[in-house]
């Protein structure tokens, strides 16, 4: 393994702002049930903080929404990630509309059961968390691999076997093409405001807290991923607990 001329590219358009935002969810307006960047698409990168649960500084403009989205358990929710607000095609930052094909990564998706889930983003820090969904890398393919060949859409399936009520679904994606360095993982998340009915409860899930579920040198964030200058390692562990199933 060695530091590349094209790892030290990558590194320079990290700078230039070739990141992303969660900015829709279930096709519904932009912003609509979801707490999100206002067109500041930069990352989180020490998962310590707060903002590790549902975004925060250094990020530094918001939207914030009073809506609450309805969603049966068992069915699927979409999430839409753009590089920037309303992106439609490549730009000079990223090479297609999503985000720059060269930040590799997981992408996963977290719940957590709260009171009132328009008290986003102050109900996410701390224990709840259960993580539902991830993509890591298989066969060469990463996660934010699939993410740009879907246009964007990550969708995850509510579990049929919680309980009802409000939760925050969280949505995350991690760019790791400068992740060797400490604190040089890239994490982008939003947290969506959902409310679940129809669920069985007939299971309840082991949880986590964010921050404490990640350390900086856990392997899949303090991790160098390019081999003889492809992002392509022998193997990768997808960081945090494993996903809840009924």
């Amino acid at each position: 393994m060695r530091f590349s001329v094209i790892q030290s590219v990558v590194a320079a358009a990290s700078v230039a702002s070739a990141h992303t935002i969660m900015q829709a969810v279930n096709g519904l307006a932009m912003g609509k049930g979801i707490y999100m960047p206002d067109n500041d698409n930069t990352p989180i990168q020490d998962v310590s903080t707060d903002s590790i649960a549902c975004s925060g500084s250094p990020v530094k403009k918001w939207r914030s929404s009073s809506d609450v989205i309805e969603v049966q358990a068992g069915s699927q929710v979409t999430g839409l990630w753009l590089h920037e607000l309303g992106s439609t095609g490549p730009d000079e930052y990223s090479d297609n509309k999503i985000i720059a094909s060269s930040h590799h990564g997981p992408v996963m998706a977290y719940l957590k059961k709260v009171d009132d889930a328009t008290n986003n983003p102050a109900a996410g820090p701390g224990d709840g968390w259960f993580k539902i969904s991830e993509v890591g890398y298989e066969n060469k393919v990463w996660g934010v691999d699939k993410l740009i060949a879907d246009e964007g859409i990550q969708t995850v399936t509510i579990p049929e076997c919680i309980e009802d009520g409000d939760y925050l679904l969280r949505f995350e994606l991690i760019a790791l093409h400068s992740a060797s360095q400490p604190m040089g993982a890239q994490f982008y998340l939003s947290c969506a405001q959902i409310r679940v009915s129809g669920g069985t409860a007939s299971k309840t899930p082991k949880t986590v807290s964010f921050p404490g579920a990640y350390c900086n040198a856990d392997p899949g964030i303090l991790v160098q991923i390019w081999e003889n200058d492809l992002p392509y390692p022998a193997d990768y562990t997808v960081p945090g607990p494993v996903v809840f199933a009924c």
